[in-house]
């Protein structure tokens, strides 16, 4: 069988299937060869071979005995990379309705348009990305992954609260695999958008082209996925694309706000899938990383508005003070910058305390004195009388210290009012407690880990 006799098949099949199935399921198939009364031919993946096998054999098989050539069976393979679809657009005058599917699927360049994707944030890149404790390990694996080398752990799992700075990483990943692989199919898209594409395929009757679209990527990342938890057809589509493409060797990166263990209403079948790759949590944020991101982003706003003054210590203030998440962060300085400009005023701490006041009263309403000495008292298994009352032993009163600095540094409390709420002492035992436990952070690594422990959970 030649090219010619094959152009004149797919022809009558156009026909016979409908225009629709033609361009979806007939048209990226490349005729191969012909060998001992078998016809093979090309296909984009092993899912639309199975498909096309399932569905239109037959009709295949009936055509080309018709067209005179003798043939038992017929078969479909996935072509390599390197294949070229010249043979089919010499084969048939046959219009083209939109770009090849075989083309997309091999990462062949018509365009990533036609996928049904988000918009990737410009401004989310690695370099924008400030590392700290709490997230170097979700960056560095979301470094590896963008290397687009071997696929080291499948999926990657990103979780963590709001405004920890998964999204950011996920979109940074996608750019980074655009520069270094300009040809390859990178889908990326929430959960809400995976659901709605879903449901919508479902009402128009047209889901094979859905499975389609979403198995033959290269890359398929999903932001938030606990929003299809509960979903339940939504998550069995969603389990059988991620099963078909791991099979496929498909890179999966996905984001949640929880662990997969810890969302109840997850499948249980995608949840043990979830963790059968790197699942990784970005903490809370830390002072360090919180003033990393204010120095970066000030830097940047300073560079816009040169006109602008920043006095000193106004970002380190601002990092102690507002430790809700980064999103929050960067929003409060954005306001602050605004606010000088139209004032032209230099931004000092006073216009921090007044423009940021309703953020300043949200920080100090979360965390109390009353919290955090109980919450010590907790972690070091003391009683709150003991932390309250006049013992000095090393047991009670290096936890009496933490206490104090940590209601300095997450209340906007005075010392002589910190004082009075641990037993009625005097404001300089207070500041004496914080400047110890700030120089013991600095030498001693349990110290410091036992500060930021008590911070999570108080901030929790």
């Amino acid at each position: 069988m030649t090219n010619e006799t094959w152009g004149r098949v797919r022809v009558e099949l156009r026909k016979a299937v409908g225009e629709n199935n033609f361009s979806a399921w007939i048209d990226p198939i490349v005729f191969d060869c012909l060998e001992d009364r078998t016809a093979r031919f090309h296909v984009p993946t092993n899912f639309f071979g199975s498909w096309v096998s399932q569905n239109f054999r037959d009709v295949i098989l009936r055509h080309l005995n018709s067209a005179g050539v003798g043939v038992d069976r017929v078969e479909f393979s996935v072509c390599p990379v390197d294949a070229v679809r010249a043979d089919n657009a010499n084969a048939a005058p046959v219009a083209a309705t939109r770009p090849s599917l075989r083309a997309q699927s091999l990462g062949l360049k018509t365009g990533t348009d036609d996928l049904p994707g988000a918009t990737l944030n410009p401004g989310y890149t690695f370099e924008n990305f400030i590392v700290g404790k709490p997230n170097e390990l979700a960056h560095a694996a979301a470094r590896r992954v963008a290397e687009g080398r071997d696929v080291t752990f499948n999926p990657l799992f990103l979780y963590g609260g709001v405004g920890l700075g998964k999204t950011h990483l996920m979109h940074a990943i996608a750019w980074d695999l655009r520069t270094r692989f300009p040809e390859a199919r990178i889908l990326y898209l929430s959960a809400e958008q995976f659901m709605y594409r879903f449901v919508r395929a479902l009402r128009e009757q047209d889901t094979m082209t859905f499975k389609q679209i979403f198995r033959s990527v290269d890359v398929l990342m999903v932001d938030d996925v606990q929003f299809i938890a509960g979903k339940t057809s939504t998550q069995e589509e969603f389990f059988h694309t991620f099963n078909a493409l791991v099979e496929e060797g498909k890179q999966i990166i996905i984001s949640g706000d929880r662990a997969p263990v810890d969302m109840e209403e997850l499948d249980t079948r995608i949840a043990s899938r979830l963790q059968c790759g790197l699942v990784v949590d970005l903490h809370p944020t830390d002072y360090e990383l919180r003033l990393g991101v204010l120095q970066h982003k000030a830097e940047q706003a300073l560079a816009r508005n040169p006109q602008i003054k920043l006095a000193e210590g106004v970002l380190e203030f601002m990092a102690q003070r507002i430790s809700t998440n980064i999103r929050v962060v960067e929003g409060a300085l954005t306001r602050l910058f605004a606010f000088a400009d139209l004032v032209r005023r230099e931004v000092t701490i006073e216009m921090v305390q007044d423009c940021l006041s309703d953020i300043l009263r949200s920080t100090d309403r979360k965390v109390t004195l009353d919290q955090i000495i109980k919450t010590t008292c907790e972690y070091y298994n003391i009683r709150q009388a003991d932390i309250t009352g006049s013992s000095r032993a090393r047991a009670v009163a290096r936890p009496r210290q933490m206490a104090m600095f940590l209601s300095k540094t997450l209340t906007s409390r005075s010392y002589p009012e910190i004082a009075r709420k641990l037993g009625g002492r005097d404001h300089t035992t207070v500041l004496y407690g914080v400047r110890k436990i700030e120089e013991l952070m600095a030498v001693d690594s349990q110290i410091a880990e036992d500060a930021e422990i008590l911070r999570r959970m108080l901030e929790a």
